[in-house]
């Protein structure tokens, strides 16, 4: 390999530092121009200084490369060089080689070029001012003292200029090209390192997904048939024997879950599912599922739940029922004799926001001191040395931390060392009835090994339903369930089977399976609602699949599936949403038990009847509790990122603490809006509860708007309407109740757009704040703006103009007097505002400042009805404190 060869490599090795390469290209190049120039000026007979100097560069130039190059010390060459040119190189050839009629003055921008790409930190700034001062007192010289410069003729000015420019033109070239060529190589190697982690991370989330599914499969024959075996009149010890195989059939879908679960929350594809539960119905499942595993290690099992505590919730009851096997897993694990408990209680309470408290506490080995910090660390064990017989994956404790945090929760530890734990778990959560869950005592749990005494919640005789599964163990584990409510069942073993059935025969509800061969369930769903002479377009279809999680939850919704459930299926919930979707006059209710008539009328209440129009909005619009709670309204909250972390607007941080931690200006605070992704989860679950979503956005147009998300979601779904209202703040909330009024009045989401369109031309939105500084830490305006107005006791009006906030009036002197005009300006055409409703919408003002307000607002106009309401943390961050506006709409 020649010289040539060896150096191109060294130049376009990946393996090797930019900065090298640079530094070594640029020599390179300045070295053969220096060459060329020297041999330049001895045909043209330069001043012999110039050339002496020259050629001493020439030499001195590529052994400083060299020797740095060796022992790794670009910096220390790099600097070297740049010295050498500028107190040596260009000084000489500047007063040797005629000044500014020479070449010289040319080569500044070489200088230049080669500083601003070689050298970083504070030594770029001073070889830029020892530069700039040498081209300074260069042509200071030239002008003042010409006399000090050797001149040249005009010929020889020509030639040496046209040589400076074509060789410092090609080194610029030179330059260019190869720092552009290499951006692109970098850029080009980091997108295919990103597409290879991409890749490394769909495989691992498609071998989790699949790994399974495939488990789910023989899971749920397992525990179906199971089932059928403990309906059965048998003997205690093959019941108990039933009941061990359902127990543990549990717990290996619970370690299959966490697996899954560590892949998703590890890739920030975890997402809630929340929905109305019975708590009492879940404790008991929990129960019996935990009791024999303490039964069979002698340990006694103790539970304890508040009477008070509301019978039915709403909350993840999946995700919190994973928590707390973890935990009472854990707890019978580690604890050799003794107790375990479980406790129940309710805590603080706001509204119908609830803190539920479950605290398990253990009688085993406790947890030292310094390995706490490391209790909620995956695949680690603490005290590896005491617990290196005990079986685990290592999973459990971190993913109930990383649960409890997703669900806004906390989680405590409290341990003596050889005495025992106590882990405290908040979660809060939703009330939905006020009645109370009662007295629950153990033995009114299923934890006796026996199954209750089977009866089918309904009986349908004259029901047809088809079940669609590639797997014969699932079709024979359905027909089992539902045999005694004499509901009718046929079976298909794949897609093209189902829709020749579809076709002649009519079903009430079909389960269809989604991963199937040849033709997949989603396929087949769509094939079936456009079949033509198909008898089954209008039936309900519902998934019945092994593919669990929340993405699988609103891809079904998506798909427009009326139901969904997960294998391994259990049997009372398939009874439960066989009976929800089949038309009730050919359901009869069997038994008087209450609670059954509940669960199987439940698709009869008012409660969960799907709303025509549900109105939803931002935090951002700053509408007070009784107005959200009045009309319904479903909020997407935006969060405020800081040094310390990422905070939901209004529900993590408050507007008080968050003006606090702004106090030192060090910390940085932004606002980060919903992105497209959240928008599409949130929907799908408003569509939940209603038929139509109209979505009242912040302005497009200001900074970190979530509007373009929201918008980009809603082409996802067709019955989505997302609404630029132009304005943020009260301003945004007074179009949301607006849009409530006319929902309430049944109008069509396209009456209630085109209505809104006139709208927010009425709604006028300002506030008047104490200084610009917030607005110029966020980036809005330049940091000197806000200096000057400062500087000058200015009080800017904050105005929204067709979706832009802009400053839209400045008041000068005290603050009392500033908000005084300020009131004066917004109410001063009184005739033509509409006096029903004005936010006073407020940041870091006291109760006596929010009184003078008060009182001087009244005095100007009188309002039906004034909110005073706090600013979220979210518009909060680009006001600050002092801040207030008064928000309303004319007539």
């Amino acid at each position: 390999m020649n010289a040539f060869e060896r150096l191109r490599k060294r130049l376009y090795d990946p393996a090797r530092d930019l900065q090298e390469r640079m530094f070594l290209l640029i020599t390179m190049t300045g070295e053969i121009s220096l060459v060329l120039v020297l041999i330049g000026d001895i045909l043209l007979g330069e001043n012999i200084v110039e050339i002496a100097v020259l050629a001493w560069t020439v030499i001195f130039s590529p052994i400083v490369s060299f020797l740095c190059l060796q022992r790794h010390k670009l910096k220390v060459g790099s600097i070297l060089i740049a010295f050498t040119v500028i107190f040596v190189v260009m000084p000489v050839t500047f007063f040797f080689g005629g000044g500014l009629n020479g070449g010289a003055v040319i080569w500044f921008s070489f200088v230049f070029l080669y500083i601003g790409l070689l050298l970083n930190g504070a030594w770029r700034y001073i070889m830029m001012a020892l530069i700039s001062a040498l081209a300074l007192v260069e042509y200071y010289i030239a002008y003042f003292h010409p006399e000090f410069i050797v001149k040249h003729s005009d010929s020889m000015f020509y030639l040496d200029s046209l040589v400076s420019v074509l060789l410092i033109g090609i080194v610029i070239y030179v330059m260019v090209w190869f720092q552009n060529r290499m951006y692109l190589s970098e850029n080009k190697r980091a997108k295919e390192e990103a597409a290879k982690v991409e890749e490394l991370n769909l495989a691992q989330n498609r071998f989790f997904s699949n790994m399974s599914h495939e488990i789910r499969t023989p899971i749920n024959t397992i525990i179906g048939l199971n089932e059928m075996i403990l309906r059965e009149n048998i003997s205690d010890e093959v019941a108990e024997n039933a009941a061990n195989i359902s127990s543990a059939s549990k717990m290996l879908l619970h370690l299959i879950n966490d697996i899954l679960d560590m892949s998703k929350l590890e890739s920030g594809e975890m997402h809630l599912s929340e929905a109305p539960y019975h708590p009492g119905d879940m404790l008991s499942e929990l129960v019996g599922m935990l009791w024999l595993r303490s039964r069979q290690k002698g340990l006694e099992f103790h539970v304890n739940i508040a009477p008070d505590l509301p019978s039915e919730l709403t909350g993840d009851e999946v995700r919190i029922m994973q928590i707390l096997i973890n935990v009472l897993s854990n707890a019978i694990k580690y604890t050799k004799e003794g107790s375990v408990s479980l406790s129940v209680q309710c805590g603080e309470r706001s509204g119908n926001i609830l803190n539920v408290i479950y605290t398990v506490t253990d009688t085993g080995m406790g947890i030292k001191k310094e390995d706490i910090p490391y209790l909620f660390t995956a695949f680690r064990r603490v005290d590896e040395s005491e617990n290196r017989h005990i079986e685990g994956t290592g999973l459990g404790l971190s993913i109930v931390r990383q649960l409890v945090d997703l669900m806004h929760g906390d989680i405590n530890v409290n341990s003596v060392y050889t005495k025992g734990s106590t882990f405290i778990i908040t979660i809060p959560q939703k009330a939905v009835t006020e009645q109370h869950i009662g007295e629950i005592r153990i033995e009114n749990m299923n934890v006796t090994g026996k199954m209750r005494e089977y009866t089918p919640k309904f009986e349908a005789p004259d029901a047809r339903v088809l079940v669609v599964d590639d797997n014969a163990s699932n079709l024979l584990v359905v027909k089992k369930l539902l045999r005694d409510t004499k509901v009718n069942v046929d079976t298909a073993s794949g897609g093209a089977e189902a829709l020749k059935k579809t076709l002649n025969n009519e079903y009430h509800v079909i389960f269809m399976d989604h991963l199937m061969p040849e033709m997949d369930g989603l396929e087949c769903h769509r094939n079936i609602r456009s079949q033509v002479g198909g008898r089954c377009r209008g039936s309900k279809i519902v998934a019945l699949t092994a593919n669990a999680g929340g993405d699988s939850r609103l891809l079904y919704e998506r798909e427009g599936f009326d139901g969904y459930l997960t294998k391994p299926i259990n049997g009372d919930e398939l009874e439960r949403e066989l009976c929800r979707l089949l038309p009730n006059d050919i359901v009869y209710i069997s038994g008087n038990d209450d609670e059954i008539f509940e669960e199987t009328i439940s698709w009869l209440h008012s409660d969960h009847v799907k709303k025509n129009i549900i109105i939803t909005t931002d935090s951002v619009a700053d509408l007070p509790e009784e107005i959200i709670e009045r009309y319904d309204i479903a909020v997407l909250p935006h969060k405020v990122k800081t040094d310390d972390g990422m905070f939901r607007d209004g529900t993590e941080i408050e507007t008080d603490g968050l003006m606090k931690y702004m106090h030192d200006e060090s910390h940085k605070v932004s606002t980060v809006s919903p992105g497209v992704k959240e928008h599409e989860e949130f929907f799908a679950e408003q569509l939940q509860r209603a038929n139509n979503v109209i979505h009242i956005s912040i302005s497009g147009k200001v900074a970190g708007s979530g509007c373009p998300a929201a918008k980009e979601a809603a082409e996802v779904f067709d019955n989505v309407t997302v609404i630029d209202t132009g304005h943020l703040s009260s301003g945004q909330g007074l179009i949301v109740i607006e849009a409530c009024r006319l929902a309430e009045m049944q109008k069509t989401p396209a009456e209630i757009a085109e209505a809104l369109e006139a709208v927010k031309n009425k709604v006028k939105t300002s506030f008047v704040v104490d200084n610009l500084d917030f607005l110029a830490r966020s980036g809005q305006v330049s940091p000197g703006i806000a200096g000057i107005t400062k500087s000058f006791m200015a009080r800017p009006v904050l105005m929204m103009k067709k979706g832009d906030l802009s400053v839209g009036k400045i008041y000068f002197g005290s603050r009392d007097r500033v908000w005084r005009k300020y009131i004066d300006h917004v109410l001063r055409n009184k005739n033509s505002i509409d006096d029903e409703i004005l936010f006073v919408t407020y940041v870091g003002l006291t109760k006596h400042e929010l009184d003078e307000i008060r009182e001087y607002t009244e005095s100007r106009m009188k309002f039906r009805k004034i909110y005073f309401h706090k600013a979220s943390p979210a518009i909060a961050v680009n006001c600050g404190a002092g801040t207030f506006g008064l928000l309303l709409k004319r007539r």
